[in-house]
């Protein structure tokens, strides 16, 4: 009932002046910035309608009590998100460090605060005004998480390490056991979801612009979480986690100044 289908409903300008290459592929419209050599793709997001959270009877949901309450959501304009996480590479030519634990260009930098994530931007936005970068809602995170997909994952049932770069000795919901790598990962090293967005699911937590907070259980339109709050939303699992918390529902929060070895993050592009 919520599944859309991708690439039908075009933005408004396209190609933007800031991209240095863009096309429309099997997964849809991208556009592609290059700064320094280091290029970062984006993925066009339709407008749309999706369920946010788990139902009632998906095991192992809510973990540690973060509510998951299902509701419905619209996001009422398209949005362009970053293909992966950013990467050490991108960080190091903007910011000229690399914090990183897990040390590899094509690796996604972590180590990284939600404070970082947000001078990042800045400085981006100071040099590319035109990129209007930010990073996603905790809505536009799921959205493009589940790419149409209403499954704990977005290519089902379960997941394993050739999918997900999680802690495979424990599986979701008694699923097979697999590798546990015990780092990340180049952030294009394994298989990307319907959209052409990769590795949304383990790798690194990616903080949202959300603070945290209960989720409403009515329908709501383009939220953007509480106005105020003590935590920042996270996403998305990651090589330390177990399959329960790399699922499309699962949430998780920080202290804006939190940095570890594995949280990083994601870029999207404003209105």
């Amino acid at each position: 009932m919520f599944k859309i289908r991708q690439h039908t409903i075009f933005p408004e300008e396209f190609p933007e002046s800031w991209a240095s290459d863009w096309g429309e592929d099997e997964f849809g419209l991208w556009m592609a910035f290059t700064y320094k050599g280091v290029r970062q793709a984006f993925r066009w997001c339709e407008p749309g309608r999706f369920l946010m959270g788990s139902p009632s009877d998906e095991p192992e949901r809510e973990v540690f009590g973060f509510a998951e309450t299902q509701h419905e959501v619209t996001l009422s304009k398209g949005f362009w998100i970053a293909d992966t996480p950013v990467t050490q590479a991108l960080w190091q030519v903007i910011m000229g460090n690399n914090p990183s634990e897990f040390k590899g260009e094509e690796n996604p930098v972590e180590n990284v605060s939600w404070d970082d994530a947000q001078a990042f931007i800045a400085k981006m936005n100071g040099l590319k005004a035109k990129l209007k970068l930010c990073l996603p809602t905790e809505a536009q995170w799921e959205y493009a998480c589940r790419a149409g997909n209403t499954t704990p994952f977005s290519w089902g049932e379960q997941i394993d390490s050739p999918l997900v770069n999680f802690d495979g000795r424990v599986p979701y919901n008694n699923g097979r056991k697999s590798e546990d790598r015990g780092q990340t990962v180049a952030v294009k090293a394994l298989l990307c979801n319907d959209w052409g967005l990769y590795q949304m699911h383990g790798n690194v937590r990616e903080w949202c612009q959300d603070w945290y907070g209960d989720y409403q259980s009515q329908p709501v339109i383009d939220p953007q979480g509480p106005k105020t709050g003590a935590a920042r939303v996270l996403r998305g699992g990651s090589w330390f986690n177990f399959g329960r918390s790399c699922r499309s529902a699962c949430r998780y929060y920080s202290d804006p100044s939190d940095r570890l070895g594995f949280i990083g993050f994601r870029l999207a592009r404003g209105q």
